[in-house]
């Protein structure tokens, strides 16, 4: 299984084509923090996580927070391993469509094999979901 930053990067360069890894600062009691978003668009900031993580509801509460800060929409994406759609990708879904964060699910299958082609996509290049 590939890892959750070398999936992140795929989805975010070769599909959104986004930035990966973009830090946003900001101030709480009074001192200067930052977070890190797993992927920037022109229009969206997106979160990644697994399908089967309990860690993976920090997703949702991460891209709001991003578009807090950064004027853009939320998005998460959830990158499913299994083909089964666990307790947890069940309910990041569920709470992200009630509260209007765009949410998306990929395998992981998908994106590695999208990483394999895009050599012979290059000339091509077209984001896959237009943002």
């Amino acid at each position: 299984m590939a890892g959750e930053v070398e999936l992140a990067g795929i989805l975010c360069a070769l599909l959104l084509q986004g930035e990966a890894e973009v830090r946003h600062p900001y101030v709480a009691a009074g001192e200067r923090r930052h977070v890190i978003v797993d992927c920037e668009t022109n229009t969206h900031v997106v979160e990644v996580g697994f399908d089967n993580k309990r860690s993976s509801f920090d997703s949702l509460h991460q891209a709001l927070f991003a578009a807090e800060l950064t004027g853009k929409l939320p998005m998460v994406v959830v990158i499913d391993t299994d083909g089964i759609e666990e307790a947890q990708q069940f309910q990041i879904e569920s709470v992200s469509r009630r509260v209007g964060v765009s949410y998306l699910t990929v395998t992981e299958n998908f994106l590695l094999r999208w990483r394999m082609t895009a050599p012979f996509r290059a000339d091509h290049a077209v984001p896959l979901f237009g943002f």
